[in-house]
C-alpha cells in the first residue's frame, strides 16, 4: 500500500481546496476506495474524509426536500421514519449495499462516485429524480444524479469537486417508488440487473408521472424515459406493462460476463421493471 496524507476538513470549502491536489480522493464512508486501496488499484496522494463537514452527516428536509447527508450511512437511512415513508425504493435500493456491517459505513455518494454501473442506490436515485449538490473551489452547483458517471469508475466531477449532498423531493399524497434487483446468490452480490420505478398517481388511481431506471445493463445507469411513458395514463394495464417492457429492453446495451450474458440481461430488464412498477403502483395506493 502506497503512502499517502490524510485530512479530515471541517468545512466544505476546506474540503474542496484539499481535493485540487492531483491525486486527492474523498472519503464518505469508505468501503468502495478502501477496498480499491489495499488491493493496489489506487494510489492517492491524499485522503479528504468528509465526515467531519456538518452538512456531509444526517438527514434533514430542507426546502421541499429530503437532503442525504454525502457521509450518512445506509444504517442511518434505513431507520429514518419518515424517509422510509417517502421513498421505500430508495431506501431498499440503499440497504442493498453489501453487507449489514458495511451498512454502518457504506453512503448514497459514494455509491454513485464510485461508477459502477451495477450500483443499486443508483437506479431509484435516477428515477426519484434525485440531485446531487456538488461543492467545487468554484463554488457550489446543483446536477441531476445520472449526470455523474459518465463511464465506469469515471464521474462527471472536476479536479476538486466533490458531492456534499443528495436531495429528495417530499412526496404527494399517492406517490411512491420501488427497486428491484437481480443477483446470483441470495445476498452480498453484484447486480446483474437493476430498476427502481417511481410513480405519482392522480386520485383515480390513474399515473400521471412516471420514471424508470435501470442498471447493469450499459456502462452507466439509464434513465429510460419511453418506459415511464408507457405508464403514463395508465392504472398498470397489460398493455401499459407490456410497452414499458419492450421499451426496457430496448434501451440495454448490456455487455456478457460470467454473471449474464447480453440476452439474458436485456430480458430481465423488461422483467425487473414490470415487477417494480406494480411494486410502487400498489405503494401509492394503485389498484390495477
Amino acid at each position: 500500500m502506497s503512502q499517502f496524507d490524510y485530512v479530515s476538513p471541517t468545512s466544505a470549502e476546506d474540503a474542496a481546496a484539499a481535493l485540487v491536489a492531483t491525486g486527492a480522493r474523498a472519503l464518505a464512508g469508505g468501503t468502495d476506495l478502501l477496498v480499491q486501496l489495499r488491493a493496489g488499484r489506487i494510489a492517492p496522494s491524499v485522503i479528504v474524509d468528509l465526515k467531519r463537514i456538518p452538512d456531509a452527516t444526517g438527514i434533514r428536509e430542507e426546502a421541499g426536500a429530503f437532503v442525504i447527508g454525502a457521509a450518512t450511512s445506509g444504517a442511518v437511512i434505513g431507520e429514518h421514519a419518515e424517509l422510509v415513508r417517502a421513498w421505500p425504493g430508495v431506501v431498499e435500493a440503499a440497504n442493498l449495499i453489501g453487507s449489514t456491517q458495511v451498512q454502518g459505513r457504506a453512503t448514497l455518494a459514494g455509491n454513485l462516485c464510485n461508477a459502477s454501473p451495477a450500483a443499486d442506490s443508483v437506479p431509484a436515485l435516477v428515477a426519484a429524480r434525485a440531485v446531487c449538490v456538488i461543492v467545487g473551489p468554484s463554488g457550489r452547483r446543483n446536477a441531476p444524479v445520472e449526470d455523474i458517471a459518465t463511464a465506469p469508475g469515471r464521474t462527471s466531477l472536476a479536479p476538486g469537486e466533490f458531492v456534499l449532498e443528495i436531495r429528495l423531493p417530499m412526496r404527494p399524497a399517492r406517490a411512491s417508488d420501488a427497486y428491484l434487483r437481480l443477483i446470483p446468490r441470495t445476498e452480498m452480490d453484484i447486480a446483474v440487473v437493476g430498476a427502481g420505478v417511481n410513480l405519482v398517481l392522480d386520485k383515480a388511481g390513474v399515473v400521471q408521472e412516471a420514471h424508470v431506471a435501470l442498471g447493469a445493463v450499459a456502462p452507466t445507469v439509464l434513465l429510460v424515459e419511453a418506459a415511464g411513458a408507457a405508464l403514463v395514463g395508465s392504472k398498470l394495464d397489460e398493455t401499459a406493462l407490456a410497452k414499458l417492457d419492450a421499451a426496457a429492453r430496448a434501451a440495454c446495451r448490456p455487455i456478457s460476463d460470467k454473471r449474464g450474458t447480453t440476452e439474458y440481461r436485456t430480458k430481465i430488464a423488461g422483467v425487473l421493471a414490470r415487477r417494480a412498477a406494480l411494486i410502487a403502483f400498489q405503494r401509492a395506493g394503485g389498484h390495477p
